[in-house]
């Protein structure tokens, strides 16, 4: 490289750098962004989307069956999420096979299946669903997962919550101005509603929940999302990760 090409690239670095560090310095609030796994069919646009306003999020997996056929832990999805890695964006697990926790009974809690059978699952059982996305996206990335979890739709009860714990894992769910509606029928809860009322109501600290695809919803909610990001930009937002060192 040439001195005059060094000499730009430097100064464009340091542009970039003070950008950011004014960005940072205008933040009147702080929020948390989190994608679950759904059905992948938008994961690259969200992560194009996070890039471009150079926002940091929380991803929570599950090895959920994709709109391409495949598993979103699945070998085909490792670039996908060592790209997501090397950007510095956080993990959590979203539970192996994205069961809903139902109830306790005992030592054992009752846990539906997406095809609707029901386990009864010890805490050993219930440690082992929140380790097994650990597991895997430390094969697929080389990084393990944060120590956080998320309950498929939130649904926790007193056993799962001790087990995940005495396992390592802290639970997250979300805020209530931060549940955005990406799975709400499209028809009466449209793209331009659900931003309005985040853009809205999201303060200080919220936890912001979003999927990277789901099947039900006729008008995807992704392509909004660079509305919001600019939206809440705009408010004075910051976004921060859930990883340990930057909880608060």
């Amino acid at each position: 490289m040439s001195a005059g090409r060094l000499t730009l690239h430097l100064i464009a670095a340091a542009l970039i750098v003070a950008a950011t560090g004014m960005a940072q310095a205008t933040c009147s609030g702080q929020l948390y962004l989190t994608f679950d796994t759904g059905n992948m069919r938008h994961a690259e646009l969200i992560a194009e989307a996070l890039a471009r306003h150079q926002a940091k999020a929380t991803f929570f997996v599950a090895n959920e069956k994709t709109l391409r056929g495949d598993h979103a832990l699945d070998k085909s999805w490792a670039p996908y999420w060592q790209a997501r890695v090397a950007e510095g964006h956080a993990f959590g697990s979203h539970t192996w096979r994205h069961g809903s926790f139902r109830q306790d009974a005992g030592k054992l809690t009752q846990y539906r299946l997406m095809n609707g059978k029901t386990e009864n699952l010890n805490a050993d059982a219930i440690c082992e669903e929140i380790r097994q996305p650990d597991v895997r996206f430390k094969e697929l990335t080389d990084r393990a997962l944060d120590p956080l979890w998320r309950a498929p739709g939130g649904h926790t009860t007193p056993l799962t919550l001790k087990a995940a714990q005495t396992c390592g894992y802290r639970h997250v769910g979300w805020a209530p101005a931060g549940f955005l509606g990406d799975e709400l029928p499209s028809e009466t809860y449209p793209n331009s509603l659900l931003v309005d009322r985040a853009v809205n109501n999201l303060k200080d600290g919220d936890i912001v929940m979003a999927h990277l695809g789901i099947w039900s919803r006729q008008e995807p909610f992704a392509p909004a999302l660079d509305e919001l990001l600019s939206r809440l930009q705009a408010r004075g937002f910051c976004f921060a990760t859930l990883a340990p060192d930057q909880r608060r």
